[in-house]
C-alpha cells in the first residue's frame, strides 16, 4: 500500500504545475482565495477530466485555499474542518446554471484547495457601482433578471433539500455573461432528514442583516424559509443599495470552556461562526428593532400566532409598537404594485405563510414589463455593468507563488489592483469575518474584506 501511494503521488501534479495564479482576491478566517489560469500541457487532462483528444485552451478559475491552523514558521495541522467538509461534499454532488460550480477539489501537503469557476461579478459590486459610481438605482430589467436567477437557484438547492443559510449580496456571483451564481456553502446545511436541531450544529447562521424573525427569535427548528427572507432582503438592497433592516449585531459573549475564537467581532454584519460556542447567542434587539420599523410590530393572532412560543418573545414584548410602512418604503424603490407584493410575502413573519423560491418565481411582478432575461446584462447599457473584478498581490505570498508582471501580461492577467471580493467563501464559507462598516448607503459596501469573489 506504501508503494502504492509513493506512485499514486508522485503522478500527481503540484497545484502550481496546474495553475498559475493571477492575483489575490481577498481571504478570512478560514481561506484565502486567488484568480487561477489553468496550465496546458499536451498530456494533461482537462480539469474536467474530459478526454485529452479534445483541445486545450486556458481557463480562468477562482482557489480557495483553507488555511492551517497557524500561519508562519509553524504550521500546525489539526484535520480538515467540519464546515470545510460539508462545502466540500455539497458542492461536489449539485450541478446547477445558478449555482457555482466545484471543479475539483484537492489535497496536497496538508493544505486543501477548492477550485471553482470564475464570475467577473457579484451582487454587492453591482449596488457598489450604481450607488457610489453611478448615483441612480439599479434599471428594473436587470433587478428582475438578477433576483429570478437567484430564485432559480435557491429552487434548486431546496430541491435537493439544502439550506443555503447565507445568502448575502456578497454571496451571490455574476458571470460575465450575466449568469447569477449562488456561492459559498460553507454554512449550507443538507435538511433531508437532521438527526437533531439545526441549532444544535451552528447556534449561529445567516449574516445578521439578511437573519429572518424566527432566527432572531431563537427557534430551534426552522426550514427553507430562511433563504426565502434572505431573497427578500436581497432584493430590497438590490432596489434601494442599501440593507434594508441594517442593525447592530449583538456580540457573543464566551465563557470558560468556550473556544473563544469570537468570529462575530464585526460592525453589525457577520454570518454564523464555524466554532462551538459554550453560551446562547444573545437577544438581537436592534436587528429585530430595524425590521419592525419597516414590517411594523407582528400581531400574534393575524400575522404569526407561533411567536407566543418563541425562546426571545418575552424579551421581544418589551420593545416599543411599530406600524407597518412597506408600502411607503416600496414607492419610491420598486415602484410596482406587484414588486411591493412579492416583497410583502418574502417578509411575512410566519415561516409557514412566507413564500418558497418556487411560489416567488412564478409571481405576477415576473410577468410584468420588462421581462426577466438569462442574461441578466442583456437590456443594460454598457455603463451599468460594473467592472471586472479587480485582484492584487498577496500579502502572504507564501500561501501559493503568483505569477510575475511579466506572466501577468502574457496571461491576460488584467487589472491588478486591491479591489473587493465575492461569493466564494474566503472565510471558509459564509463566517462573521464579513467587515460590514459604515454607516448610511454607500459607505457599507466595504463590508466584504473577508469575502471572496
Amino acid at each position: 500500500m506504501r508503494v502504492y501511494r509513493a506512485r499514486r503521488d508522485a503522478q500527481r501534479r503540484p497545484v502550481t504545475n496546474r495553475y498559475t495564479i493571477l492575483g489575490f482576491i481577498s481571504s478570512g478566517t478560514y481561506g484565502r482565495v486567488y484568480k487561477a489560469q489553468s496550465i496546458v500541457s499536451p498530456d494533461s487532462p482537462s480539469v474536467d477530466g474530459a478526454s485529452s483528444s479534445r483541445p486545450k485552451t486556458p481557463e480562468v478559475f477562482a482557489i480557495k485555499k483553507f488555511k492551517p491552523d497557524k500561519e508562519g514558521d509553524v504550521v500546525t495541522y489539526t484535520g480538515i474542518s467540519q464546515s470545510a467538509i460539508r462545502e466540500i461534499a455539497l458542492n461536489r454532488e449539485i450541478n446547477h446554471e445558478n449555482v457555482v460550480a466545484l471543479r475539483e477539489a484537492i489535497l496536497e501537503e496538508k493544505s486543501i484547495y477548492m477550485v471553482f469557476e470564475y464570475a467577473e461579478h457579484d451582487f454587492l459590486q453591482v449596488i457598489h457601482h450604481h450607488y457610489q459610481t453611478l448615483r441612480t438605482s439599479i434599471p428594473t430589467a436587470l433587478l428582475k433578471s438578477l433576483t429570478y436567477q437567484l430564485l432559480n437557484g435557491c429552487i434548486y438547492l431546496h430541491a435537493s433539500h439544502i439550506l443555503h443559510r447565507d445568502l448575502k449580496p456578497a454571496n451571490i456571483l455574476i458571470t460575465a455573461q450575466g449568469v447569477v451564481k449562488i456561492g459559498d456553502l460553507g454554512l449550507a446545511r443538507l435538511v433531508s432528514g437532521p438527526l437533531q436541531p439545526l441549532v444544535a450544529g451552528d447556534k449561529v447562521v445567516v449574516t445578521i442583516w439578511y437573519r429572518a424573525p424566527e432566527l432572531l427569535m431563537g427557534a430551534k427548528h426552522y426550514n427553507k424559509a430562511i433563504d426565502c427572507w434572505a431573497v427578500g432582503c436581497v432584493l430590497a438592497e438590490l432596489a434601494s443599495l442599501r440593507p434594508i433592516f441594517k442593525g447592530e449585531e449583538a456580540k457573543i459573549e464566551h465563557h470558560a470552556g468556550g473556544n473563544g475564537d469570537n468570529n462575530n467581532n464585526n460592525n453589525g454584519g457577520g454570518g454564523g461562526g464555524r466554532k462551538k460556542h459554550s453560551s446562547v447567542p444573545p437577544f438581537q434587539r436592534d436587528q429585530l428593532i430595524k425590521i419592525f420599523e419597516v414590517l411594523g410590530t407582528p400581531d400574534e393572532s393575524r400575522d404569526w400566532p407561533g411567536i407566543v412560543d418563541m425562546p426571545e418573545y418575552h424579551n421581544m414584548k418589551r420593545l416599543d409598537h411599530f406600524n407597518n410602512r412597506l408600502s411607503d418604503w416600496c414607492q419610491s424603490r420598486i415602484r410596482s404594485q406587484q414588486g411591493y407584493e412579492l416583497l410583502k410575502q418574502l417578509f411575512a413573519y410566519d415561516p409557514d405563510n412566507r413564500l418558497t423560491a418556487e411560489q416567488a418565481i412564478r409571481h405576477k411582478w415576473f410577468l410584468e414589463e420588462p421581462l426577466p432575461t438569462w442574461n441578466a446584462f442583456q437590456s443594460a447599457s454598457q455603463h451599468h455593468i460594473p467592472p471586472c473584478r479587480r485582484v492584487s498581490q498577496d500579502d502572504a505570498p507564501s500561501m501559493i507563488p503568483q505569477a510575475t508582471a511579466q506572466q501577468q501580461q502574457q496571461l491576460g492577467g488584467g487589472h491588478i489592483a486591491a479591489g473587493p471580493g465575492g461569493g466564494y467563501g474566503g472565510n471558509g464559507g459564509g463566517t462573521a469575518v464579513q467587515q460590514q462598516t459604515g454607516g448610511g448607503g454607500g459607505g457599507h459596501h466595504a463590508r466584504k474584506k473577508a469575502r471572496m469573489g
